[in-house]
């Protein structure tokens, strides 16, 4: 049993949440809010932390999940009034940067990558493929907009220009959330919402970052040697263990590495 002297000051804790991997709305193998909400809480409320750290390994996904775990760490950070420092490692790009984004500062390794503040919608189409092989497609609607981007027909120059309106949209949103976020730390009259990337060191220049650092380093050197990390992240189950989740957790993994060899990672 622990005893707790009352005169005895005890070493402050940080609380540490890691968030790597694609963010999606769906799978165990992917970051959203479902599955991330019950870990955010957690790390804020137990304990009474001085900080909550993120450790941040993501070449983003989802732009709704991104911002609804962002905005769960921004409502708590402020209901408790605890900051919040992101340490970023391989990536923080396009969502990741969302969530990076969502701290009060963010740090990063010299060779992270960092930005692709943009928003990217791919598809394919097969429809002659199909129809070299003798497959007719058969599609029946009310209204006009109900087959929009399907795959197995021709592209349709009114639905490109459609959902070019939502990405634009979209990507305002996140231009948004950048600018609230790092306000009075980025530069005048530059424009870093291309969809660019760079690593760290730039990055600080550009001021999407604050800085060099590692996590341990970085946190001992501001709450003293004894700082303790309480650790958070999601749990697999004891069946997703033994591969009953094998199948999915394979293609979403193909998926997520594909994502991250976008960025030469």
């Amino acid at each position: 049993m622990k005893i707790r002297l009352p005169f005895l000051k005890s070493p402050p804790s940080v609380s540490v949440i890691r968030l790597s991997g694609m963010i999606g709305s769906q799978g165990r193998a992917v970051l959203n809010d479902a599955t991330m909400g019950p870990v955010i809480e957690k790390a804020f409320a137990k304990g009474k932390p001085a900080a909550v750290a993120l450790e941040i390994n993501s070449p983003g996904g989802s732009p709704v999940q991104s911002s609804l775990i962002g905005a769960r760490i921004r409502r708590l950070a402020e209901e408790k009034n605890i900051p919040v420092i992101a340490f970023v490692e391989d990536v923080a790009a396009s969502g990741g940067y969302w969530l990076a984004a969502a701290a009060d500062e963010i740090y990063a390794d010299p060779s992270s990558v960092v930005g692709s503040i943009g928003v990217i919608s791919a598809s394919f189409g097969v429809h002659e493929f199909i129809r070299e092989h003798g497959v007719e497609r058969r599609v029946y609607t009310a209204g006009q907009s109900k087959s929009m981007l399907d795959p197995f027909r021709p592209e349709n120059p009114e639905d490109v220009a459609r959902l070019k309106v939502l990405l634009e949209d979209i990507h305002g949103n996140f231009i948004d959330h950048v600018k609230s976020r790092r306000a009075g730390k980025l530069p005048e009259g530059q424009d870093l919402f291309t969809g660019e990337i760079w690593l760290a060191n730039r990055a600080a220049e550009l001021g999407l970052i604050d800085g060099i650092g590692h996590l341990k380093p970085a946190l001992k050197e501001r709450f003293g040697d004894k700082v303790k990390l309480r650790r958070y992240g999601v749990k697999r189950g004891l069946l997703s263990r033994f591969g009953i989740q094998m199948v999915q957790d394979a293609v979403q993994g193909i998926e997520e590495r594909a994502a991250y060899a976008r960025f030469g990672l």
